[in-house]
């Protein structure tokens, strides 16, 4: 029998981004000669694990910090996927190109129009200061500055969660809007979504946001829908077991980092806008995605509004070139298309929480508008 290889994983599965990285291992796994596998679910800040000490496996893929230092590199073979701080000298390592994750945040808020920046993020962590300075500096090369909030992770794990908040809130009200901004990560998109509310600060019509990792679970509870950049956390995992197994070959491998570029924005309702400088039409803008699905008319906009039919129709085909009333039926549209690819509720029923009074209708201007039947739309999303 051909020796198996032992591989200990010393990987946190409490994150989407250690998940991935675990699904692109197996993945080269899967392609290649089979390992026996050890996991060790550790916490990114945990200390190493007692088994470690005296464990005699062929090679460890590890991404806790403090693991890293205590496994001797020339006693067995070792691949770092820690990002938190610098690299540690004569051990290769892979990781995500922050700075690219910067970059393509700035891209998604460059070409929705916005010319007022900012970046919420942590200040102890390699990782968020490296997606910091690809923002900054991406910001910087079209003449625009950033505006940056950061405090310690671990500080925000001894500070009271209150305090925290009430700073992120302080600091989006000193803001001048409308404003894109990058957070760190979809945890800190989560902060900055939730102090905009306490703000009373229309997202994303006024400030809109933009987190990394695509935790989908996480970016659906933000209030509205938190868009990401999506690192190929996956390739990370991929190329990680790649060069171990090249290390246990007893081949050379340089002890250097090798940088996996971002796969691509997905783009959701905290940024799927663009920036509006006329305070009147961005009002109008947080009105209709809010209520638009209730069955709101142009009349009732404008008594909320207290303003004339002449003024908001001018000023909505100067910042958008389309009237109030094809706003609200393209908000309306926009969540049907999201009931019909993500449900099984009847048409119907989606008329009714869409802000339709007859399905009838809602289908006939489906049809009309988006070129294809509800029912079509449906079977063709859900084949995705």
């Amino acid at each position: 029998m051909p020796h198996i290889r032992q591989v200990a994983l010393i990987v946190e599965t409490s994150s989407i981004y250690g998940r991935r990285l675990l699904e692109g291992v197996n993945r080269y796994v899967q392609t290649h000669r089979p390992w026996s596998i050890f996991l060790d679910q550790s916490d990114l800040f945990a200390r190493p694990p007692a088994w470690l000490a005296t464990w005699r496996g062929d090679g460890i893929i590890c991404r806790t910090r403090r693991s890293l230092l205590a496994i001797d590199p020339r006693r067995q073979p070792i691949v770092d996927l820690s990002d938190i701080e610098e690299p540690r000298p004569g051990v290769p390592r892979i990781e995500s190109d922050h700075a690219a994750i910067g970059r393509l945040a700035a891209d998604h808020l460059l070409n929705r129009g916005f010319r007022r920046f900012a970046f919420c993020g942590f200040s102890d962590h390699r990782w968020s200061e490296l997606r910091h300075d690809g923002f900054k500096n991406r910001i910087a090369a079209t003449g625009h500055d950033v505006h940056s909030y950061r405090s310690t992770w671990s500080g925000r794990r001894d500070r009271s969660w209150v305090v925290e908040q009430r700073r992120i809130e302080r600091w989006l009200r000193r803001l001048k809007k409308p404003v894109g901004i990058m957070a760190a990560n979809d945890l800190r998109g989560q902060h900055v979504l939730d102090a905009a509310a306490r703000a009373n600060l229309a997202i994303p019509e006024t400030v809109a946001v933009i987190g990394c990792d695509n935790d989908e679970l996480l970016c659906s509870l933000g209030r509205p829908p938190l868009s990401s950049v999506v690192p190929h956390a996956a390739r990370v995992g991929y190329e990680a077991a790649g060069v171990l197994d090249r290390l246990m070959d007893g081949r050379h491998v340089k002890a250097s980092s090798l940088l996996i570029e971002p796969l691509d924005v997905v783009t959701r309702q905290s940024s799927d806008v663009l920036a509006i400088e006329d305070a009147l039409v961005a009002e109008s803008l947080r009105i209709i995605r809010e209520r638009a699905s209730f069955g709101l008319s142009v009349e009732e906009l404008l008594e909320e509004l207290a303003v004339s039919r002449t003024t908001l129709e001018r000023r909505f085909r100067e910042q958008l070139g389309r009237s109030p009333h094809a706003e609200i039926r393209r908000a309306q549209l926009k969540r049907v298309k999201e009931l019909l690819a993500g449900t099984e509720l009847p048409l119907d029923r989606i008329a009714r929480l869409t802000g339709f009074a007859h399905p009838e209708y809602l289908s006939v201007l489906f049809k009309r508008t988006e070129r294809i039947t509800p029912g079509r739309y449906r079977r063709q999303s859900q084949m995705r």
